[in-house]
Formats: structure tokens, sequence, C-alpha cells
């Protein structure tokens, strides 16, 4: 089992910034990596970022790319998702989410087989 606990959400103005974290107990040696979701009201769930520490890479959704950045702390086996130049259409609920294979459709959530109770992010114009 997994138990994954998102935290850092909340409320910004646009251009600002938030750091959320992910902090996961359990089995978590997976070495596929963990990846970030997010989901805005009446839209669909979509990828935001997808970390793969074994192999130090990284993966951006087109519309983050340049200002989140995916990254890890071994010791404390938190993943962190920071977050800077922030824009109303970042508004959604933010999930963590354990990837479950190395399927090259990392972007679908099928694909991932843990997640977190999600953490709010609202950015006000």
């Amino acid at each position: 089992q997994v138990q994954l606990v998102e935290s850092g959400g909340g409320l910004v103005q646009a251009g600002g910034s938030l750091r959320l974290s992910c902090a996961a107990s359990g089995d978590t040696g997976s070495p596929y990596g963990m990846g970030w979701f997010r989901q805005a009201p009446g839209k669909e769930r979509e990828f935001v970022a997808l970390f793969i520490w074994n192999l130090g890479a990284t993966y951006y959704a087109d519309s983050v790319k340049g200002r989140f950045t995916i990254s890890r702390d071994n010791a404390k086996n938190t993943v962190y998702l920071q977050m800077n130049s922030l824009k109303p259409e970042d508004t959604a609920v933010y999930y963590c989410a354990r990837r479950r294979n190395g399927s090259r459709f990392f972007r679908t959530s099928e694909n991932y087989d843990y997640w977190g109770q999600g953490t709010q992010v609202t950015v006000s114009s």
C-alpha cells in the first residue's frame, strides 16, 4: 500500500508562486516515478509533470513548461512541485500520483495507481 498526502495549496495572485508537497509512505519504491496532475472545475484531469528519479528525467505539460519544476527529496520521501509565474488558468485541484508502469503514455491518468487526496490551488487575476 502507498499513501500520498499533498499540501501547500492556497490562494495566490497572478504572477505569484507556490510549492506543493507530496509526502509518500508505504511501498514507494516505484522505478517509474511520481507525477502531478490537476483538475479544474468542469474539466478532465490533466497531466502536469512527471519525475523519473532513477533516470533523472522530468517531463512537463506544455502549459507549465518553464514555470513549474518537479523535484524529489529522497530523505523525506517527498515530491515537490514548484510553481512560479502562476496564472488564473492554473487554478485547479492538484494531485500527486505514483506511476504504475513504463508506458510511453505517461500523460494518461490510467497509468498511475495511487493518488493523493488533492490540494486546491487558486490563482486570482
